[in-house]
């Protein structure tokens, strides 16, 4: 079972990239977007006038009443992969970015209106996921000494603070919007599934269980659903998540239980990795890709 967390480059896929919504309770999609190259992990922001989605290493704001993109400035993080979170009041975006120096991750944060980025996390590689609601801790994976694992920093830099501590992949950790929890995935009962924990690492508790391999798991801006991506059994490595599979897009309840599928689509990396919720709760951004002729 492969439950190494492979570095993430800028990808250059030969892809076409759909930009899409779906209503969650629906399920009707409506495509907002086609770029004939590689776009990833649409957040969206919280006036729900703009969605920010990373490409070829950079940031962009696509404007959802102009259907046009433009870029953000971010100085010299330019190499910025698909882990990119807004902070509670969108005044800054914080980005994993391959340093020049050695290639591995770090993270950053620079003004969503664009500007100079800030180091933040000088120990690499650290994968950025969370910003706390209370826009004081970012949360990330990190590899430390072979294990990947679960870590909080203070957003201006600090000290890190460990929260898990088992063998194998650890990822994918947001906060609920009331700030209680930090939901996240693992691979620790053999399978990918979701679980989440109290905002110090107490209480880790398993939230799905199914023969599937379940990942990044995103709250709604209500509290009410977590939505996440499931690659199907056998079709990737328990500790895997490629592009170019079969995935849906599921929601559940934060309390746990039943979950539904609102999209099957052909994509994986890059379709939902970050927090992609409409402000009032009712939609989710996304990509889907297809396959260019050669």
């Amino acid at each position: 079972m492969n439950t190494l967390k492979e570095p993430r480059k800028v990808e250059r896929r030969n892809v076409i990239s759909t930009l899409e919504t779906v209503d969650v309770t629906t399920g009707e999609r409506n495509i907002l977007a086609e770029f004939d190259f590689l776009i990833e992990a649409p957040n969206w922001t919280c006036d729900g006038n703009h969605l920010v989605y990373n490409s070829l290493g950079r940031l962009y704001t696509f404007n959802l009443m102009t259907r046009e993109s433009t870029a953000i400035e971010s100085g010299y993080a330019i190499q910025c992969n698909n882990d990119h979170v807004l902070s509670p009041d969108n005044s800054l975006v914080a980005v994993s970015h391959h340093t020049h120096e050695d290639g591995l991750s770090r993270i950053y944060t620079f003004p969503l209106q664009g500007g100079d980025p800030t180091l933040i996390t000088p120990i690499a590689p650290s994968y950025l996921h969370g910003w706390s609601p209370d826009g004081s801790t970012l949360a990330y994976c990190a590899e430390r000494n072979g294990e990947y694992d679960i870590y909080t920093i203070p957003v201006n830099g600090g000290i890190e603070t460990q929260l898990t501590f088992t063998t194998g992949l650890n990822d994918g950790p947001e906060y609920s919007p009331d700030g209680q929890h930090i939901w996240f995935n693992s691979v620790r009962t053999g399978l990918m599934q979701v679980w989440r924990m109290n905002a110090d690492g107490s209480e880790q508790t398993q939230m799905t269980v199914d023969e599937s391999n379940n990942w990044f798991p995103h709250v709604s801006p209500d509290g009410e659903l977590v939505a996440y991506i499931t690659y199907r059994k056998g079709d990737v490595a328990p500790g895997d998540h490629p592009a170019n599979k079969d995935v849906e897009i599921r929601v559940m309840s934060s309390t746990g239980g039943c979950y539904r599928t609102v999209v099957e689509l052909f994509g994986g990396q890059g379709t939902l990795n970050v927090n992609s919720w409409s402000p009032d709760s009712r939609h989710l951004a996304f990509v889907s890709y297809r396959m260019q002729s050669s």
